[in-house]
């Protein structure tokens, strides 16, 4: 077994032995448990730094085993310039919301950190594998441990969450799989995703692919109008499962194009950028109006993160290399921004057991370091200099604006809606005088929420004042790809 299938495999194995034990009369050794196997799974990925070679653009630590002979099926994974930082990424957040459920969760401990390391597991399965079927369980098998999370540990109307979340993104998977069953068939029988690449297509099957994987990325995204599902799942998902799905599993989605949409069909690609470039300014400027107007702090950052994610397929349909670079440094950014944003939600709930802007007020008066880290993730959220947010947002509107000038400004005005609805929420939350009671009694953070914290905002500002080390690993990658979808695949 190599290091990528162990830095898949082990958190699974992990999860399911917590799974196993599914009992609630010591959940402190469950806690050390999950703990232990999350940094073990995390440290695994590590080395898969130290030995990334950022001078080609080639699959590298690369497995492939024979899995179903019949159909010609083989575990097929592995990992470039695309795909690296978010199995980094996925490692690192798991290892967070384990530390940030450790007093909150009460009630079925094991069966709470046996999930998320089975999804932990699954998606990083999801960002390597290199078959097509393989990909497509990978990516579907997240759905259903993000689903218990919902529909187990959620508000009061977790269920109806929890179905809408399944259904959006089933319905939307269900056309991806007629479209590999078709490259299966068109490339004579093999799943392998790389042979894809290379098949020769007509317009009419290029726009079929690629319409059919818009159906089950766009919806993963999400992007505008298919977004709706995602602000019901965050209000009712409990705070773990809100940081998962924002940092990580949004991704999925937007990774989707790279790897499938834009190499299978580059033509279709080219044809219909301007859909995927107005929906996603859309995404950026409408649903930023939309997140100003918001009355809970989940429902905000939930709008939030459609708006930002619009930035990643704006940068990805321009087709130039700031662009494509900028929307997967944003995929990264926003992972370490989104997620800690809904983790300090979460601080506020667990004390207040309300997430209602009206019913704060002063919080920097009672929880001044609290309100410090609040204060850098909310700056990082608007694209402020030196923080992470910055960094990819500015790579796409530079690139946005080396495509078209008005691209650009209309992607820019994006800085402006997010520093109007962060700091607005910000204001009203943390600063004046104490709001009410609640607020006069609560106590600031304790350590194991201020490691939870300086962990991310380590990495937020680490991100935004040296990005080197995160675009040099994907330049080749990028360039690349441009080069293959510029040239037309039509026979």
């Amino acid at each position: 077994m190599g290091l990528l299938s162990l830095a898949i495999w082990l958190p699974i194995v992990i999860g399911a032995l917590l799974l196993a034990i599914g009992r609630d009369d010591a959940p402190n050794r469950t806690r050390w448990i999950a703990l232990i196997g999350s940094i073990a799974s995390f440290v695994v990925t590590l080395p898969l730094y130290s030995r990334f070679d950022t001078g080609t653009a080639a699959m590298q630590f690369v497995e492939k085993k024979q899995w179903i002979d019949r159909f010609n099926i083989h575990y097929h994974v592995g990992l470039d310039g695309l795909s690296f930082w978010l199995v980094l990424l996925t490692a690192f957040i798991t290892v967070i919301v384990v530390i940030s459920a450790w007093e909150v969760i009460t009630e079925r401990v094991s069966q709470y950190m046996g999930a998320f390391l089975i999804l932990s597991g699954l998606m990083i399965g999801t960002f390597s594998a290199l078959d097509g079927l393989l990909f497509y369980v990978f990516f579907e098998a997240t759905l259903i441990p993000m689903y218990l999370i919902i529909g187990i540990w959620g508000g009061p109307n977790k269920i109806y969450a929890a179905f809408k979340f399944f259904l959006y993104t089933l319905l939307g998977s269900l056309l991806m799989l007629v479209a590999l069953i078709y490259l299966y068939n068109k490339s004579g029988g093999s799943f392998d995703i790389l042979t894809w690449h290379k098949l020769p297509l007509a317009s009419s099957a290029q726009t079929f692919l690629f319409f059919a994987f818009f159906a089950a990325f766009a919806v993963k995204v999400p992007m505008w109008p298919v977004h709706t599902w995602l602000p019901d799942v965050h209000v009712e998902a409990p705070t773990g499962g809100s940081a998962v799905l924002a940092a990580i599993m949004l991704k999925l989605g937007a990774y989707g194009f790279l790897r499938f949409s834009m190499p299978i069909a580059p033509d279709a690609s080219h044809e219909w950028a301007w859909l995927m470039i107005g929906l996603s300014l859309i995404a950026v400027i409408y649903v930023g109006l939309v997140a100003l107007v918001q009355q809970d702090m989940k429902k905000l950052v939930a709008y939030s993160s459609v708006a930002h994610m619009g930035f990643v397929t704006l940068g990805f349909f321009i087709f130039n290399d700031l662009g494509m670079a900028g929307g997967i440094v944003q995929m990264i950014a926003h992972g370490f921004v989104s997620g800690a944003m809904f983790l300090g939600i979460g601080v506020l709930y667990d004390r207040v057991h309300s997430r209602q802007i009206a019913d704060y007020g002063g919080v920097v008066n009672t929880m001044p370091k609290f309100a410090a880290f609040a204060l850098l993730f909310a700056m990082a959220n608007c694209g402020l200099p030196a923080t992470a947010g910055f960094v990819g947002e500015w790579m796409v509107i530079l690139g946005a604006v080396k495509a078209n000038f008005w691209l650009g400004f209309g992607a820019a005005t994006a800085l402006i809606f997010g520093a109007a609805y962060t700091l607005w929420m910000y204001k009203r939350v943390y600063l004046g005088p104490v709001g009410n009671h609640h607020v006069q009694e609560l106590k600031d953070i304790n350590a194991r929420e201020f490691l939870m914290l300086a962990l991310l905002a380590v990495a937020v500002l680490y991100m935004g004042i040296h990005p080197k080390p995160f675009t040099d690993v994907m330049n080749v990658s990028v360039g690349e790809l441009l080069r293959h979808v510029s040239v037309s695949k039509i026979p």
